[in-house]
């Protein structure tokens, strides 16, 4: 069971780097749109890319150019659970779907999980992964 924290707001700087017209600081994303940003960026990204921690990341990126199927979309789910278990310790995770889209050639990815720390309604961040170089 995951260690309970009490916190009273989560806050991340946006990847975006646009500076704040009023205080001239980078702007920044709170509680819910934080994480949801956190986890995707766990999930996309490859393992091996970061600096300093070459464990951090997943395969999915690699998984979705496998032939698209039940078997690939286990595997994408079980990544996608595994990266999240072990890196976003602020979420306590209830479900991950990957649905393959064969008309698209996509896999539809809906995660559902509770933040940890905060009076919060269980979120669900889903997208749509597709194969690009």
């Amino acid at each position: 069971m995951p260690v309970q924290r009490i916190s009273k707001s989560f806050k991340d700087i946006s990847l975006s780097f646009q500076v704040s017209p009023l205080t001239y600081d980078l702007i920044a994303i709170k509680n819910e749109n934080a994480i949801s940003r956190s986890i995707r960026n766990l999930v996309l990204t490859n393992r091996g890319e970061r600096f300093f921690n070459n464990n951090l990341g997943s395969r999915v990126n690699s998984l979705l150019f496998e032939s698209l199927d039940d078997i690939t979309a286990s595997s994408v789910r079980d990544e996608i659970e595994n990266v999240i278990n072990n890196y976003e310790p602020r979420v306590e995770l209830i479900s991950v779907d990957a649905v393959p889209n064969y008309d698209d050639g996509e896999l539809n990815v809906t995660i559902q999980y509770y933040i940890i720390g905060i009076d919060a309604q269980p979120q669900q961040l889903s997208f749509a992964l597709q194969p690009t170089r």
